[in-house]
């Protein structure tokens, strides 16, 4: 009877586990996502860099989002806002390139991490920076949460 008793308590508990406790159902599906396809995902933004359009930019990102951008001290959280910064920076004509990155994936979310160039076609000036992109699956798309860009600090 003891055994019997203490295997309903463990059903008991490990149900309220799986149900979060509350007793609805909170099993997470993981949208499938490899390490290639989260590098693609730079590319797309880097794509949309291209186009010139600001919106297009900013479609990149979640509604929910925060963009701390290489160029500017503003950070940037409405899609105004982001659209605003892309403004300013597409006018450059920046092209990147990852140097080197640090991909890290969870269920629906993802990080790539890393070294990026920019050259600037306007000028042909190259700017090095440090960034991190946070991805989460949002209504059936891969959407930038947190773009974290920094320019590599002078070292003497």
């Amino acid at each position: 009877m003891i055994k019997r008793v203490g295997i309903v308590i463990a059903t008991l508990v490990l149900s309220a586990c799986a149900t979060g406790g509350d007793g609805v159902n909170k099993t997470q599906v993981c949208a499938p996502i490899d390490e290639h396809q989260v590098a693609a995902l730079f590319e797309r933004w880097n794509q949309a860099l291209q186009t010139g359009n600001p919106q297009t930019v900013a479609d990149n990102y979640a509604e929910h989002s925060i963009l701390l951008p290489t160029l500017s001290d503003v950070n940037r959280v409405s899609k105004a806002d982001k659209e605003d910064y892309f403004v300013h920076f597409l006018a450059s004509q920046p092209v990147g390139r990852v140097t080197s990155r640090l991909i890290d994936i969870g269920c629906n979310t993802a990080t790539d991490s890393g070294m990026y160039v920019f050259t600037m076609g306007a000028t042909g000036q190259e700017v090095q920076a440090r960034y991190t992109f946070a991805y989460k699956w949002i209504d059936g798309q891969w959407l930038i949460t947190n773009h974290h860009s920094s320019l590599l600090p002078v070292v003497q």
